[in-house]
């Protein structure tokens, strides 16, 4: 199961029964939001609206929108198959092989892993149209209202390219951007993603532009990979490639020095500024309030670069869930190993859509010593973005995570607040808006584990209520005869 690009994946969807072709004349402005969020939240179908008011081009929607459309986007009929994939990779550096037969093994695997690496083409269909220069229109894009006090039209779902000035190392992130007018939008690179280390990195450097290219569209892979909290010195298009196990493809940009996937719908070329900013915003996010205005970089439009007939894909997001959960849920099955090689007691854990993924991470732990909750808070708000976690639970190994019913009883039971709440100071996500300065605030960890004699606990922690095999086998055998 591997995709090309974005209309083969539609197709592959459509097979399914699981893409529903609109012909009735839409707007982009806050219509389409209403049909794509009732459509998400009642897990409804993938939606293509061929009739765009004012428009030719269609716009693709909720392609993400449910875990099994997200499984067949990158190539697997379940996440956790991607999941084992990594571990396995993981276990590779691990633990070396020994034997010849093991080594031969790991020595196909690896060479596998090289065989996805990104590959440059001299030419690809997202450049089978040029527009350079005055030619070249953000208007021509499709791109949503969402929300009724939003600050204008965005481009929601783009894969934004830039460099780091220093290293030289590329990033794909998925940064929203406001449409100003024909040639200039915002570029909303919070403070804590890689892509606003490049802009910091080019003011110190004193440049005078910093390259951004937007690819829209693409092999679904690669679409999703710009959500992957990589660390800044993994590239984003490699991690693609080992997801879809095959390389993508990538074309050099007509107007700038980088390059972009050779199967994107749209490629915006451009730059920025440094030190340039502008405001951006209101815009209703996905923690589902409306995000104020800030100031933020302005991408200057150089080049638009396109397929024949181009899909325009796009997503919304707002209160939860919406098709970013089902996007966020495969990175956490995917960074699961990951975060297992660091922590190793981790058993499982769940960021669910109530908690907009950095509001409330719920993990289970095979407890071995006093403290251990807690030094496995204080251990993941040190990695990566997960810095940015308010929120996070400590439960037993034998508690599933996934089951937010067995969670809250667990919590509301095992914990004695003035015990088992622990509070930090530490950055916190750009769109947070309860704390009292932006950025920065306070973070909760809550240790719901059971608790005996070495935690301190002077009386004997009670089992839980459950029946006896002996009962449950005796009531299987005659559940028919009781006529239930």
């Amino acid at each position: 199961m591997k995709f090309r690009d974005l209309r083969g994946f539609i197709a592959f969807l459509d097979e399914k029964g699981q893409l529903l072709r609109i012909k009735s004349s839409v707007s982009r402005d806050l219509e389409i939001t209403e049909i794509a969020d009732r459509t998400v939240k009642s897990g409804g179908p993938a939606l293509l609206f061929e009739n765009v008011s004012g428009y030719e081009t269609p716009i693709a929607i909720n392609l993400f929108g449910t875990h099994q459309r997200m499984a067949w986007a990158l190539g697997v009929e379940h996440i956790d198959e991607l999941a084992d994939r990594v571990r396995k990779l993981l276990s590779l550096v691990q633990a070396p092989p020994s034997g010849l037969i093991n080594k031969v093994r790991t020595l196909g695997d690896l060479v596998g892993v090289a065989r996805t690496q990104p590959k440059t083409v001299g030419r690809g269909p997202c450049q089978d149209v040029v527009l350079k220069g005055a030619d070249a229109d953000l208007n021509m894009l499709p791109a949503l209202k969402c929300w009724p006090m939003d600050g204008g039209r965005f481009i929601t779902l783009p894969l934004v390219i830039s460099r780091d000035p220093v290293s030289g190392r590329r990033n794909v992130g998925i940064y929203r951007m406001q449409i100003y007018d024909s040639h200039t939008a915002g570029m909303h690179w919070q403070t804590h993603k890689v892509g606003a280390h490049h802009y910091r990195l080019g003011e110190e450097q004193r440049l005078e532009r910093l390259d951004v290219a937007v690819a829209l569209g693409g092999d679904p892979a690669t679409m999703w990979t710009g959500a992957l909290p990589l660390p800044p010195d993994m590239d984003e298009i490699a991690a693609a490639g080992f997801v879809r196990e095959e390389a993508v493809e990538m074309v050099r940009c007509q107007t700038i020095d980088l390059e972009a996937p050779a199967h994107a719908e749209f490629v915006l070329e451009g730059y920025v500024v440094p030190g340039e900013l502008r405001p951006e915003g209101p815009f209703g996010d996905h923690t589902g309030y409306y995000s104020p205005p800030e100031e933020y970089p302005v991408f200057h439009l150089t080049a638009i670069t396109h397929r024949q007939q181009p899909i325009y894909p796009t997503t919304i997001v707002g209160r939860p869930p919406t098709e970013d959960f089902f996007m966020g849920k495969a990175v956490e099955r995917m960074m699961l190993p990951a975060l297992q090689m660091t922590l190793p007691e981790v058993v499982d854990m769940n960021m669910p859509a109530e908690g907009i993924f950095h509001n409330l991470v719920l993990v289970s732990v095979k407890k071995e010593f006093p403290g251990h909750p807690q030094k496995v808070m204080h251990a993941m708000w040190g990695l990566g973005l997960l810095m940015l976690a308010k929120t996070i639970v400590i439960v037993d190994h034998f508690v599933d995570v996934q089951n937010l019913s067995e969670v809250a009883w667990r919590v509301t039971n095992n914990i004695d607040p003035a015990n088992d709440i622990v509070f930090a100071q530490g950055p916190i996500d750009d769109l947070d808006h309860a704390t009292a300065v932006p950025k920065y605030g306070s973070k909760m960890g809550i240790d719901a584990t059971a608790k005996g004699r070495a935690d301190g606990r002077l009386r004997e922690w009670p089992p839980d209520i459950v029946m006896s095999d002996e009962i449950k086998r005796l009531v299987d055998g005659r559940w028919r005869e009781y006529g239930l």
